[in-house]
């Protein structure tokens, strides 16, 4: 076992602390999600929704679910998805000028029409194009430049850690490690053995992402890969406190016990949220996308997340969510 990372961590010229990172996920890491993190603390490093470098640069942050963002949410890192070395100029003209705090390079995405096109798996497999995109972003500015990976086609160590220190050399400031291979479903465990190999040869950080649920799983993920720090997607969604939880028992080290979670408030607290942020049909799919996660945290949530996924109006899904939470006051073990 090793020793758990420091309290904080630089990537490039950015100081995280503490060093738990917000996982970029399709539908959840908006604004409204980011401030109910936020709400409970403990996030070293924010990150926007995969970004495609192409219509990035037409979106209008007024009003763009991608790109709303407070003042309160900060340090953000903007994940680009880039297929082509020609888009990168307005792109990351762009983030600048909604005062990104680094930039990162999805590496890891297997979703076949992103593939096709060059991007995400796709990009990670043209070492050529991949060498020209990240040194034009290092050309274009100088925030901290980060790529998300997974681990690869297959078990070949030798391979993925030759794959992680070509990355290195690329000039990057950090690398975050999905620890699953490029096809691997969610459901299987994460291979942190796998983000260990490279955490011993690179000297940049390295930041481990999947399998985290509790702090548990975060102290033993630690453990296993000697990692800088961790990043949390999904856990987050279903435990929007968790960060908190982990910062106060591995880094911040309370001898206070953590308050329990009110989940009725918090459910709501996210349903107001979108009500002030977005546009009336930017509100009920991610209000949906989001209970799904959040409804696990009950015994019988399905029920919960059934009856907001059928819901046509917000107000309909809210009367069904309270209708809910009367009768079910009983949790799962939190």
């Amino acid at each position: 076992m090793k020793r758990i990372c420091s309290h904080k961590v630089k990537i490039g010229n950015l100081e995280i602390s503490p060093p738990l990172f917000l996982a970029p996920m399709a539908g959840l890491t908006h604004s409204g999600f980011r401030q109910l993190l936020l709400d409970f603390g403990g996030v070293g490093l924010l990150s926007t929704e995969m970004l495609s470098a192409t219509t990035l640069p037409h979106e209008n942050p007024a009003v763009s679910p991608y790109l709303i963002r407070t003042e309160r949410e900060h340090p953000m890192s903007y994940q680009l998805l880039v297929y082509r070395e020609e888009h990168l100029d307005e792109a990351i003209k762009k983030i600048e000028g909604l005062g990104a705090q680094a930039v990162d390079v999805n590496l890891g995405c297997g979703a076949p029409k992103v593939v096709k096109k060059g991007g995400g798996v796709g990009l990670a497999h043209d070492r050529p194009r991949l060498k020209a995109i990240v040194s034009r972003i290092k050309s274009l500015t100088e925030l901290p430049v980060t790529v998300k990976i997974r681990l690869g086609q297959g078990p070949d160590r030798e391979k993925f850690l030759e794959w992680c220190l070509f990355l290195e050399d690329l000039g990057i400031d950090g690398l975050y490690i999905h620890a699953r291979y490029d096809k691997e479903p969610f459901a299987r465990p994460p291979k942190w053995e796998m983000a260990a190999l490279a955490k011993e040869r690179l000297t940049i950080p390295v930041i481990v992402n999947g399998g985290i649920f509790s702090v548990d799983d975060a102290k033993r993920c630690l453990e296993i890969t000697g990692a800088d720090g961790i990043m949390i997607g999904r856990g987050a969604a279903i435990k929007p406190w968790l960060f908190r939880d982990i910062d106060g028992h591995l880094f911040a080290k309370s001898q206070q016990p953590l308050p329990k979670p009110d989940l009725p408030a918090t459910w709501l607290r996210f349903f107001d949220y979108l009500e002030e942020l977005f546009p009336p049909q930017r509100r009920l799919g991610r209000l949906k996308e989001f209970t799904h996660y959040f409804s696990q945290n009950y015994a019988f949530g399905n029920r919960l997340a059934m009856a907001v996924q059928r819901s046509k109006e917000m107000e309909e899904a809210r009367a069904r969510a309270l209708e809910f939470f009367s009768k079910n006051p009983d949790t799962r073990p939190l």
